[in-house]
């Protein structure tokens, strides 16, 4: 059950931070575009990346503590990070067709299910 909970505060954090960002973002650079969305998406690739390569080479870490960066608080931050470090690990193992399957399935199966989402939302509504 501890895991869990090192997940869960872990997350609490992340999102907190990630919603504190975005309206830092916004208030400085105005919100015309998704600066904020941006800047934690770049911001955890870099954590995750640089995080795994320290705690997987040099430094050792309790399994709890990797959890809460990584599950939690990165997860709860962004997403974006895991796929990010996915595909360069996928890349690094010399598998450039799953890393471009993982790419190309993530951003354009994302993309599309965005689109479904809004359609069948607005479909719902009666909204065309």
């Amino acid at each position: 059950m501890l895991p869990y909970l090192w997940i869960g505060l872990g997350s609490f954090l992340g999102a907190n931070a990630r919603y504190f960002l975005q309206g830092w973002a916004a208030d400085h650079w105005g919100a015309g575009f998704p600066y904020g969305t941006m800047l934690i998406n770049v911001s955890g690739s870099f954590v995750i990346a640089f995080f795994m390569t320290l705690v997987t080479g040099r430094f050792t870490v309790s399994p709890e503590l990797r959890l809460f960066v990584t599950v939690g608080f990165l997860g709860g931050y962004t997403t974006f990070s895991s796929f990010s470090y996915e595909t360069f690990r996928l890349v690094e193992q010399g598998s450039w067709w799953l890393a471009g399957l993982n790419f190309i399935g993530n951003t354009g199966l994302g993309a599309i299910a965005v689109l479904v989402g809004v359609f069948l939302g607005r479909l719902i509504q009666g909204v065309p």
